[in-house]
């Protein structure tokens, strides 16, 4: 089974798991938008990064997993409209792809990783510690985004159950 794990927004990633194991992760493709030059994240992109990882699989055998965010106290307006208009290109290119799409709560796989009120850091740590393998990848503080895209697909590989 390939678990497509994705941290959605600007500064998001994508992961691709496959038995076990990282195939590729990549930070969200993004592309500036107006007069002020706002990032956006760029939806073609997006088709092509996982239709080139995907060719030659069953569809069957694809999971994608997005994590399933909310507004948070404190958050403007504008950001978390853009925050959402990005999750929802998402989940219309997932879908447009006729992909099994999941959602996941970030508090049940940061429980399941022991990283409730931690530091954003800390999921970069625990993924180098199950990852070592992968740790070249993820030496920057900045990473931390695509750590989370791993443990987010590592979660549902260790939790999913075939009904």
């Amino acid at each position: 089974m390939l678990i497509i794990g994705i941290d959605p927004g600007i500064s998001g990633s994508i992961c691709f798991f496959q038995d076990g194991a990282i195939k590729d992760v990549v930070e969200m493709p993004t592309m500036t938008e107006g007069k002020k030059n706002k990032k956006q994240v760029n939806g073609s992109q997006i088709f092509n990064e996982i239709s080139e990882k995907i060719k030659n699989t069953d569809k069957k055998n694809i999971k994608v997993v997005i994590e399933h965010v909310t507004a948070m106290p404190g958050q403007g307006v504008t950001s978390m409209f853009n925050f959402g208009q990005s999750f929802g290109i998402l989940k219309g290119i997932c879908s447009a792809m006729q992909l099994s799409v999941y959602f996941v709560r970030p508090a049940k796989w940061k429980k399941y990783f022991n990283l409730i009120n931690s530091e954003k850091d800390a999921s970069r740590t625990r993924a180098i510690e199950i990852f070592p393998y992968y740790s070249s990848h993820l030496s920057r503080k900045k990473d931390s985004n695509k750590a989370d895209a791993i443990l987010i697909a590592s979660y549902f590989f260790e939790t999913y159950k075939e009904e």
